[in-house]
């Protein structure tokens, strides 16, 4: 059994996402581009967390890409800071390479941020090739369509024997592929591999996967989409409640926006009860404890932090799961301050923590009518729903 685990200390992945991908239409760089709400860029970056737990990931992106960029891959841990790509998808990767230099990881992977579908058995083939002792490892499928070559009316078949279609991650022991691209000869190679066998070295083919497809083409997107959709059939609802007494102060934050008051609320962070109770709701749909257990209150490290951590983290868990968000709903209890004029705020901004539409979120305001602590005005409450759509892992 090949150890992908021990390997992933040993790799730094370079995700290519410094094209334009103009032929996927929609004004934007694919890569950007939302697939059941999540940003393409963002699916590939969990997809490799699943599949390569621990490895950083070194984006390549455009200088234009930045915040675009910023947003996609917020909270993720793994998440090198990015470089910029050049000219060229050859350029591009040098560029990250050079960066990589005086990290000198043993190996590297090459992949295009525009395949979200990367799984673990195509990882397990990839490092099994390379404990074998490969140089360079190329995922690759076998061509099944009929091909013909049309010209000037003519269509003539073409043998398909022996003819694959290449896919990524291409891996590589880092100081062969460094110095193949360090000695290329010119900027019209389309794969690291082309590079690399051009330099002399030698690659082992292992099995690709159909599902690994890149997203190039709109109807790609709609497949992409379709994929998703389908395997997202473990539909789950979490709940949260909390509560956070009033404390001296002229403002408090509720749902990650400052709001005046006569008070502040107490607590270890910036006391975010709404934001407090939609992560307990988001972490009891994929049963893994509560914000307390993932960032303890006799922490010092959390003292005064924003709120916004906690969801971020609750939410990135569910997509490294493979899963998907579908609503969040939060109802704050208190008789002041008064929640209605905030709350298009409120939403823009829970959905702008949760990568969601705002559509998917909700905030509501009640009061107990005079009726217990909050009815009392020593503070406020919040309770919240998370709906969540995981892949069927099936059943014990």
């Amino acid at each position: 059994m090949v150890d992908v685990a021990k390997n992933a200390g040993q790799t730094v992945v370079v995700l290519v996402a410094a094209g334009r991908g103009s032929r996927a239409g929609e004004g934007m760089p694919k890569q950007y581009r939302p697939v059941a709400g999540v940003p393409i860029i963002r699916r590939t970056v969990d997809a490799l967390v699943r599949a390569l737990p621990g490895a950083p990931i070194l984006p390549v992106i455009h200088p234009d890409d930045t915040d675009l960029c910023d947003d996609a891959l917020s909270g993720v841990s793994e998440i090198l800071a990015p470089v910029f790509g050049g000219a060229t998808r050859q350029d591009s990767v040098f560029n990250a390479l050079k960066a990589l230099e005086g990290k000198s990881p043993a190996f590297v992977q090459i992949h295009d941020a525009a395949r979200p579908f990367v799984g673990k058995d195509m990882m397990a083939r990839i490092y099994g090739a390379l404990e074998a002792g490969a140089e360079g490892v190329v995922p690759a499928i076998p061509v099944v369509d009929t091909l013909v070559r049309a010209r000037d009316g003519e269509r003539l078949p073409v043998d398909r024997t022996h003819l694959y279609a290449v896919q990524t991650p291409q891996t590589f022991r880092f100081d062969s592929i460094f110095n193949a691209h360090r000695n290329a000869d010119g900027n019209s190679y389309t794969d690291d591999a082309s590079i690399f066998e051009a330099a002399g070295g030698m690659t082992t083919q292992v099995r690709g996967d159909e599902g690994n497809f890149k997203l190039t083409q709109p109807e790609d997107f709609m497949k992409a989409e379709a994929m998703i959709q389908t395997s997202l059939t473990d539909v789950r609802v979490g709940s949260g409640y909390d509560v956070h007494r009033f404390d001296a102060g002229t403002s408090l934050w509720l749902c990650g926006i400052e709001v005046p008051h006569t008070h502040s609320l107490k607590g270890h962070s910036d006391a975010d009860v709404a934001l407090h109770a939609l992560t307990d709701a988001v972490l009891a749909g994929i049963a893994d404890g509560d914000i307390g257990s993932h960032f303890p209150p006799t922490d010092e490290k959390w003292r005064g932090a924003p709120s916004h951590m906690f969801l971020s983290h609750a939410c990135n868990l569910v997509r490294e799961r493979g899963g998907k968000i579908n609503h969040l709903g939060v109802t704050i209890i208190c008789e002041a301050p008064k929640i209605r004029p905030h709350v298009g705020a409120m939403r823009a901004r829970i959905a702008d923590i949760a990568l969601l539409n705002v559509d998917r979120v909700s905030v509501q305001a009640t009061t107990t009518e005079k009726l217990g602590f909050t009815g009392r005005g020593e503070g406020i409450a919040a309770q919240a729903t998370a709906t969540i759509a995981l892949p069927d892992q099936g059943h014990s």
